[in-house]
């Protein structure tokens, strides 16, 4: 009995000595620094230095562009101004931008190509866009400077020798807009016609 003891007290006391050396050869080695001395290593908590979790911004849509059907917008007024008395055939005309002034946004490109379309078939002779900048060009005008100016407008008109200045404006909510346009005759500055419609979607 008495050998049995002293063979488990050895046993455990060998398992506690070599538990003890497993320890140590677990722990990180000391760091060595340049001056021959020894630091203990860097030890990290779990989740220390690990970069915060950003959520992503959400992208900011577009605004969208209210599909207005410009050809069945436009064609209409135009017939009604080409028929008005008193406009000689092969008259020079100008024809400006339209103008948005709704409270959203239009397709400006397409309302302008639809205008230029519904008056190529016309009695007028159009100003083409090489024309006005030139003319632009000529007068100091920026080659991006609208016609809202009546005298700027004259101004162009009487240098690309037109007897009449179109301008086109659309108003109101953007999703029931209305057109107006109205016609000018450059000599007197007279607006000789005027008319409106509503768009269509």
């Amino acid at each position: 009995m008495t050998k049995y003891l002293k063979y488990s007290s050895s046993l455990l006391f060998a398992c506690l000595l070599s538990g003890c050396v497993l320890n140590q050869s677990q722990q990180p080695a000391p760091v060595e620094q340049g001056n021959g001395s020894t630091q203990p290593p860097l030890t990290t908590k779990p989740g220390q230095n690990t970069p915060p979790v950003t959520q992503p911004q959400p992208v900011p849509e577009a605004p969208k562009l209210t599909s207005i059907d410009w050809p069945a917008t436009v064609q209409p007024l135009v017939s009604k101004m080409v028929s008005t008395k008193g406009i000689a055939s092969g008259s020079v005309l100008l024809v400006d931008r339209i103008k948005n002034s709704t409270n959203g946004s239009i397709q400006s490109d397409n309302a302008n190509s639809a205008l230029n379309q519904a008056l190529s078939g016309s009695s007028f002779s159009l100003v083409t866009a090489e024309q006005l900048a030139q003319a632009k060009k000529t007068l100091g005008i920026s080659p991006n400077d609208s016609l809202n100016s009546r005298g700027k407008a004259i101004g162009l008109a009487r240098n690309l020798n037109a007897q009449y200045v179109l301008y086109t404006t659309t108003r109101g909510d953007v999703k029931a807009a209305r057109v107006q346009m109205q016609l000018m005759l450059v000599n007197t500055g007279e607006i000789i016609w005027t008319g409106s419609g509503k768009a269509s979607y």
